[in-house]
């Protein structure tokens, strides 16, 4: 990364992706810990500071993959079993309308496509989709939780603590995928981490080193120009 402060930050912010391919290379404990202490400078509402964490690593990772990995085949097997996986806040709207219908399908059909994966193969898209339940094979897995009794603008105060977390992890050399999947599986999720019952999901996050070999992480996502989001008022 550029030397100067304002390139490197801008360096960070421009190679995060998210990355869908992980080397089994660990990541030291010293990393993890200073990644999470730099990201909590995350302004918050009246410095309340709503995030909590849980890292998984080993044998705590690889059993909760196979637990929700068993869940995620069971339910396509039996549709019925949705309503024991449910997601305790709206990440997505009910209905989607353009222009972000749009751009969800160029997001999922552009992967896809990269993958060799056609419209009528279930089987692969199953077995891709439940790739997020695999860390992407990443070795460090984070899941993110939140009090209830804390109000909406909490989500959006974790927002900038989950981006300082992919920045930091940029700056160290290291890549990450937010990963709203989980949620859905959120009855699993949180006593195997040992959450209190006051606290929800958030959503997970793989971090790890990017497999640079794998074609699935030359997926870019475009973004529109500024001009076409911001309004200039005078």
């Amino acid at each position: 990364m550029n030397d100067s402060p304002r390139n490197a930050v801008d360096d960070a912010i421009d190679s995060r992706m998210s990355t869908r391919a992980f080397t089994a290379q660990p990541v030291d404990r010293t990393t993890l810990e200073s990644i999470l202490q730099v990201a909590s400078r995350a302004p918050s509402g009246t410095n309340s500071q709503p995030w909590r964490v849980y890292v998984l690593q080993g044998a705590s990772r690889q059993t909760l993959v196979e637990k929700v990995c068993a869940a995620h085949d069971a339910l396509r097997a039996d549709p019925s079993l949705a309503a024991q996986y449910t997601e305790e806040y709206d990440y997505y709207p009910t209905q989607w309308v353009s222009p972000y219908i749009d751009r969800r399908r160029e997001n999922g059909w552009g992967l896809y496509g990269l993958l060799g994966i056609g419209r009528g193969d279930k089987d692969r898209m199953h077995a891709q989709h439940q790739r997020n339940f695999r860390f992407f094979d990443a070795p460090v897995g984070l899941m993110f939780t939140l009090d209830r009794v804390m109000g909406r603008g909490s989500l959006l105060d974790y927002g900038a603590f989950l981006q300082n977390i992919m920045l930091a992890a940029r700056a160290r050399g290291l890549h990450t995928c937010p990963q709203a999947a989980w949620n859905g599986f959120a009855s699993i999720i949180l006593p195997h981490i040992g959450a209190g019952s006051g606290e929800m999901l958030v959503c997970g996050m793989a971090l790890g080193y990017a497999d640079g070999s794998d074609t699935v992480n030359t997926f870019r996502t475009p973004r529109v120009a500024a001009s076409e989001f911001t309004h200039w008022l005078e």
